[in-house]
């Protein structure tokens, strides 16, 4: 791919509906670092601008060609540290699969393919594979997609490159090259653009003071750190294990405008750590006196939770991490609800196994407690939800002295509140369901051990899978119409090298109407008519020998002896001219069927020659190079020879 010097019809008319060509030298715009000053990358490339982003392709057949370099390293540099690669298929293109390229940056590749090109009628296929540490990515589309030559496909394209590149980000590997990144160039600016100097901040020449008044000192508005987005952390003490009987740890609380994180003061090791994006609620326990001291609960994800307390001197922090909360998290203030049981001895509710409350006792001791429908139970009697199973829950709902649930109310609009990752994988499970990217050729992760080939949204085992099935189902039609006397010639071997064709299993009835259209006086004909049409579609279906076309030719002189001795004898049956009519139309398809096959034949010979002549190539490459090291094995031992000691 990296080696063809220039680029046919088909991938010029891609081209064009992609981007415009523009002159490299001079160019001011974004460049891809390609070289806009010198020509030493081509003289010209593909430009486009897609929303409120400028893309610039790297096209192999306009990146300098060298002749006596196969590995093209002049391309290679470029397209080789793209993280997305479109491959561009032409007609009878042969099957794609990534890992023909070793690269440790292109992770997606989007595989176009072209059908009926430079026509009215150009349309195209799409294939995307992905690296398997790559989540899913859109715009998603249905199984067997076509998409004709126009500007919405256009869009399709970028926009799908587009979110591939930002999906790509978000793996592991790259982002942990941003992360070592980022802290190069903070070390550059610690060690390299400090300075010791002490600043004055009086002026050099002080004004007499005209009024006499002192002026005040600007201060900032209270509490203005807190929408900063870096961190604001705090001093606090995390029990683990219970209240009781747990393992109490001094740990700094770090809340940023993207994560919250607890890191032990003493060992400095991350202890917790979740997105603020999964935070939805938290409780706090400010009041003085209170059983434990002030103290946080912060509920996140599934409903889980982490306890974190304070001093009495400290409970501003309490208050201080809510506000911080409030303003980085889409989460709530839980609430703390008691209902009683009904006359019945029932709570007046009911919840999923997620914990939201589905459905409520109209007017009961629940709902006049401040239960609401939506609302999210995350602790039942002192207990995190999530940690207890279905049936001790029912258990603790029957059997508790009193009913003591936290919940979470749910959001503005009556939604019950979900958090970043939830909703991430249901929708991932959604689409998934729904598109079946992975069975038409999009969205494929790649295994270490599995090669996906991507032809057109069909691998070869699947067509080899069809014709199998077809091939079976075609011979047992033939057993149950014509009986076990009919014997029919075995498909002959094809090489293993060459795909067998895709063969559709016919019917006679489409050949009758097919013929009724070319000749409009035919009448219906008779059944021994149509078990010779029978016979003669079955033995297209199956792959073409010369005894199979022998074996038709005389299944076709029977049944126009039959034909014609029914004619004689009086049966009710067409008349002998319309017969001789069909008869000879039967003869002249099967001449050209037999000249399809000859042609067959002469294309398989040439293929056959062709690979003959590899393999000779290949036993002469052999017999070469081991020439070449019987022929090293003796210098080294004359070079061993000569340096040894008299």
């Amino acid at each position: 791919m990296y080696n063809n010097e220039s680029a046919g019809p088909e991938f010029d008319e891609f081209l064009d509906l992609l981007g415009e060509r523009v002159r490299l030298k001079g160019w001011e715009k974004y460049r891809a670092q390609l070289d806009t000053k010198t020509d030493s990358t081509g003289t010209h490339s593909l430009y486009t601008r897609y929303q409120d982003y400028e893309v610039m392709f790297h096209v192999s057949t306009m990146l300098p060609y060298t002749a006596n370099n196969t590995q093209q390293l002049l391309r290679k540099r470029h397209i080789g540290n793209d993280i997305i690669t479109i491959v561009f298929q032409e007609p009878g293109a042969l099957p794609f699969t990534p890992k023909a390229i070793r690269s440790h940056f292109q992770h997606v590749f989007i595989i176009v393919r072209v059908h009926e090109p430079c026509t009215e009628n150009t349309y195209y296929r799409v294939a995307v594979t992905r690296s398997k540490d790559i989540p899913l990515f859109g715009p998603l589309f249905p199984k067997g997609a076509r998409f004709p030559r126009s500007p919405a496909f256009r869009d399709f394209l970028l926009a799908k490159a587009i979110n591939a590149e930002n999906a790509a980000e978000k793996s592991e590997k790259f982002r942990s090259m941003a992360t070592r990144t980022r802290q190069e160039y903070l070390k550059d600016l610690a060690e390299n653009y400090v300075t010791t100097t002490p600043i004055d901040s009086s002026t050099k020449f002080p004004l007499l003071s005209l009024g006499g008044k002192r002026k005040e000192k600007l201060k900032g508005a209270k509490g203005a750190e807190l929408h900063s987005a870096g961190a604001l952390v705090w001093a606090v003490t995390v029990v683990q294990g219970g209240e009781n009987n747990g393992l109490s740890l001094s740990c700094l609380l770090g809340v940023s405008a993207e994560s919250v994180v607890l890191i032990e003061r003493s060992t400095r090791t991350v202890i917790f750590n979740c997105s603020c994006r999964d935070v939805i609620g938290w409780k706090a326990v400010t009041e003085p006196g209170a059983q434990g001291g002030p103290s946080l609960d912060i509920f996140y994800e599934r409903g889980e939770a982490v306890t974190v307390t304070t001093s009495e001197s400290q409970v501003e922090d309490i208050k201080e991490v809510v506000q911080r909360l409030e303003l980085v998290t889409r989460g709530c203030e839980a609430r703390e609800v008691i209902p009683l049981r009904d006359g019945v001895g029932q709570p007046g509710f009911l919840m999923s196994e997620e914990g939201f409350v589905t459905e409520l006792q109209r007017f009961g001791y629940a709902e006049s407690g401040g239960l609401q429908l939506g609302a999210r139970v995350v602790r039942l009697c002192g207990q995190v939800l999530v940690h207890l199973s279905l049936e001790e829950r029912s258990r603790l709902l029957r059997t508790a002295q009193k009913i003591h649930i936290t919940v979470i109310p749910p959001d503005e609009n009556g939604k019950p509140r979900r958090s970043f990752s939830e909703l991430y994988h249901k929708a991932i499970q959604d689409a998934e369901s729904k598109s079946g990217e992975g069975q038409s050729g999009e969205a494929w992760v790649l295994d270490d051990d599995e090669e996906v080939e991507v032809d057109g949204g069909r691998g070869e085992k699947e067509e080899k899978k069809e014709i199998e099935n077809k091939t079976s189902d075609s011979e047992t039609l033939k057993q149950e119409l014509l009986g076990e006397q009919m014997v029919f010639p075995e498909p002959m071997e094809t090489d293993s090298l060459l795909s067998p064709p895709s063969l559709p299993l016919l019917r006679a009835t489409s050949l009758q109407d097919s013929m009724k259209s070319q000749s409009p006086e035919v009448t219906p004909v008779s059944p021994f008519y149509n078990l010779f049409l029978l016979i003669l579609v079955l033995s297209e279906t199956t792959d073409s020998s010369e005894e199979e076309w022998q074996s038709i030719s005389d299944l076709a002189s029977a049944c126009r002896n039959i034909l014609e001795a029914l004619s004689r004898e009086g049966e009710k049956c067409d008349s002998p001219g319309h017969l001789e009519e069909k008869v000879s139309q039967l003869e002249a398809m099967l001449k050209r069927l037999q000249d399809d096959l000859q042609k067959e034949k002469e294309d398989k010979a040439m293929l056959q020659a062709e690979v003959q002549s590899l393999r000779q190539n290949n036993q002469r490459l052999q017999e070469e190079s081991q020439s070449t090291v019987s022929r090293l094995i003796k210098v080294t031992e004359l070079l061993c020879n000569v340096n040894k000691p008299c």
